[in-house]
């Protein structure tokens, strides 16, 4: 399974690109910039890492609580793949995970599994 983990919600933006047993991790500003750039960026870590769009089983995005304006552009992006690509996605939040010290990314898929997250469902949590 190919799968991308997509963090804009915290202080910097997290990309995990989980291919097979392989993880490539990369970190960017938080800013406006990288924001309107996320795609490029995305496309910067799978093609790093001899990889692309077309290979993604499943993307999974922080739905929050976090920052307004890397919420709404991270949801954004995974909708538009969503609907070009077809690729399914999966909104999480470490609060689901019901208290786990989840404190690495690729452990994301596998508890968005075991806590029934459902795919394609948006749920966004804002910071106010």
């Amino acid at each position: 399974m190919n799968n991308l983990i997509i963090d804009a919600a915290r202080g910097k933006i997290f990309l995990t690109l989980i291919v097979y047993k392989n993880i490539y991790t990369c970190t960017y500003e938080n800013s406006k910039i990288n924001f309107d750039r996320l795609i490029i960026l995305i496309n910067d870590i799978l093609k790093k890492n001899m990889s692309s769009l077309d290979d993604l089983d499943a993307i999974y995005v922080n739905r929050g609580p976090g920052s307004y304006a890397g919420i709404r552009n991270s949801l954004a992006t995974i909708k538009a793949l969503f609907l070009v690509k077809k690729i399914d996605y999966y909104c999480y939040s470490f609060d689901d995970f019901k208290g786990l010290n989840v404190d690495k990314y690729e452990y994301v898929p596998y508890y968005c599994k075991k806590f029934k997250i459902k795919k394609n469902l948006i749920n966004p949590i804002y910071l106010s």
